[in-house]
């Protein structure tokens, strides 16, 4: 066992032989030096060949950043702040194109603060973004009063989720073992009674199902919610409403995790080594936020998003390959349909956002 394997094992025996599957994959993706965000690998990246494990939105295209800093702009404007807060800025790609546009577009001197618990991430970020001297600031903590417009790619998937067993009769909360049994000493899984339900109930669940809960996004939303005194907040990523995370035809959940440009659904192998996700319950967090007194703004698929933003225009004037690769943000059986945008704002600034003027689903949340 290399040494982030030995630690969890030693967590496991000291919490009684069994961990619930949020404190293993917190472990594993965030244990300080040794976590798969934290052990300073190569995440972010094109190609296995560069060693990298998956590509981003900002990553893919530039014109996704300078798109979206359309949306931010306004945001800025309608709510009357002048600071950008992004939180799990990766390689700090979106920072620099949004940075980019809204210093062309806006003409004043904005202030970007990131918050990012990764130190190899805020390393790759600070070498990318030096050329906008100390217009950017890191954060080590969440400020206790928010006014800002934050921005989140792929920070809601990456959060530790609860697992869910359902064998037909009764659920079961579903947990990580050290043990087989054979007694040797391998990660494996064991369910427990438990009271916890999802959140979307049916009678139609299939015996054997298994699926997630996200108390964890939920708590986090709660948080920068209860926060923003002043401002919006724009979250992207991929998941469903309530209805669709929870069908009876999604028998195994959303649990994936991601190598080399490859994934399997084995989270208790080559741990530390890969990423985990799970897709985004987007009705929960509309409810969380709701629930701290945001208002929704919207809710739309990423391709009615940006093209609301007005990314016909960035593709007019792109040569071939750059629109190649930026059509992948929009392309239904790529990133256009599976990836949501949701905004919030406090409930003294709400404003019609562009991003959600046609084709919004807050209806279907």
């Amino acid at each position: 066992m290399n040494r982030l394997e030995r630690l969890v094992l030693d967590r496991l025996q000291a919490a009684g032989g069994w961990l619930a599957f949020d404190d293993f994959m917190s472990m594993v993706l965030y244990e300080p030096g040794l976590g798969y965000y934290s052990r300073g690998g190569q995440v972010l990246g094109h190609f296995p060949s560069d060693r990298s494990d998956f590509v981003t939105a900002p990553e893919m295209s530039p014109i996704f950043g300078a798109v979206l800093a359309r949306q931010v702009a306004q945001a800025l404007r309608a709510t009357g702040t002048h600071t950008v807060l992004e939180f799990g800025a990766g390689s700090g790609a979106l920072a620099g194109q949004i940075l980019d546009a809204l210093n062309h577009e806006m003409g004043v001197l904005l202030k970007y603060k990131i918050v990012e618990i990764s130190s190899a991430l805020r390393a790759r970020q600070h070498a990318r973004l030096a050329r906008f001297g100390d217009q950017v600031e890191w954060l080590d903590s969440l400020p206790d009063d928010i006014e800002a417009v934050m921005l989140g790619n792929e920070v809601l998937d990456a959060l530790p989720v609860k697992l869910l067993h359902w064998d037909g009769n009764k659920w079961f909360e579903r947990g990580v073992v050290g043990f087989d049994s054979s007694g040797e000493a391998r990660f494996s899984w064991s369910d427990r009674s438990t009271h916890l339900r999802p959140p979307f109930d049916h009678d139609q669940w299939v015996p054997g199902t298994v699926t997630e809960i996200h108390p964890h996004a939920k708590a986090w939303v709660k948080t920068i919610g209860e926060r923003l005194r002043r401002g919006a907040i724009f979250l992207v990523d991929y998941g469903f409403g309530d209805s669709e995370y929870y069908h009876p035809q999604r028998l195994g959940g959303t649990l994936m995790c991601h190598r080399l440009h490859r994934s399997d659904a084995d989270p208790l192998g080559l741990i530390g080594e890969k990423d985990i996700t799970a897709h985004v319950n987007f009705t929960g967090v509309a409810l969380a936020a709701q629930d701290v007194g945001l208002q929704v703004l919207g809710y739309t698929s990423q391709a009615r998003f940006l093209i609301n933003c007005g990314i016909a225009e960035f593709l007019e004037s792109a040569d071939m390959p750059s629109r190649n690769l930026a059509l992948r943000l929009v392309n239904e059986h790529e990133m256009g349909e599976l990836f949501k945008v949701i905004g919030f704002c406090d409930a003294n600034h709400s404003f019609d956002a562009i991003g959600f003027g046609i084709g919004d689903r807050t209806h279907r949340l």
